[in-house]
């Protein structure tokens, strides 16, 4: 079955496939990878899958490929089109932004919500440029899964003309200590501290008062912590 024949086959199914799944991207528009809304991405997921199918399958008639991969197209569209009519269905097929951290500190329920622990939200962060979680305001979790970040107004980019070279302060990366509940033991051996002095300094009383502490940051140029609470959540 899958001699000379198959291979023409296959060489026109998959040059119809490349075709017909060019045509469709040009019609549904130009996004950015990151840009990409989870309804984007399984309808894109779909239409390369079927056309994938299509190229190696010489038994089912192409034209069924082609009517699957219009209706994921028409789907596609139509959620376009219900999302710009209806703001409460947009919100329930593409999702609604998120803020993880508001006024400073880490809403906890949102997080939870969202299926993010403290280590990605962190993650994130420094992906956007933010190595200190105290050099943040706001942080929303878009739809798209990207981060949007408003520093506090004392981190918003400057011109450096605009700065007294004196003042600036030699960069240095934050040190968790606390995360999740749980004592970072190589985070103490970096600034030679141990678990009680930890404990003093947070006044901790027992090992179930850790459950309440989302982050704690210690800075050892201010010897200050940032410390977000769960009972502090929005």
């Amino acid at each position: 079955m899958f001699g000379i024949s198959g291979i023409y086959w296959v060489l026109i199914n998959s040059t119809i496939a490349f075709v017909y799944l060019f045509v469709i991207s040009k019609l549904l528009g130009k996004k950015q990878i990151a840009q990409l809304e989870f309804i984007d991405y399984t309808v894109g997921i779909s239409l390369g899958s079927i056309a994938a199918e299509m190229a190696i399958n010489v038994e089912t008639p192409f034209w069924y490929f082609l009517i699957a991969m219009s209706i994921f197209f028409a789907l596609a569209i139509a959620v376009a089109l219900i999302g710009r009519k209806s703001t409460v269905l947009k919100r329930i097929i593409k999702g609604k932004p998120v803020t993880l951290i508001y006024d400073g500190k880490i809403n906890y329920k949102q997080l939870k919500k969202v299926k993010i622990d403290v280590n990605d939200l962190l993650s994130m962060l420094r992906e956007k440029g933010f190595f200190d979680i105290a050099d943040v305001a706001y942080a929303v979790f878009e739809p798209s899964g990207e981060l949007s970040v408003l520093p506090v107004g004392a981190q918003k980019p400057l011109v450096m003309e605009d700065l007294d070279e004196s003042k600036i302060k030699r960069a240095s990366l934050s040190n968790p200590l606390i995360v999740d509940g749980v004592v970072s033991g190589s985070g103490l051996s970096e600034i030679n501290k141990d678990k009680q002095w930890l404990f003093g300094r947070l006044n901790i009383q027992t090992e179930s008062d850790l459950d309440d502490i989302i982050l704690a940051v210690y800075n050892d140029q201010t010897d200050e912590f940032n410390v977000h609470r769960k009972s502090e959540s929005m």
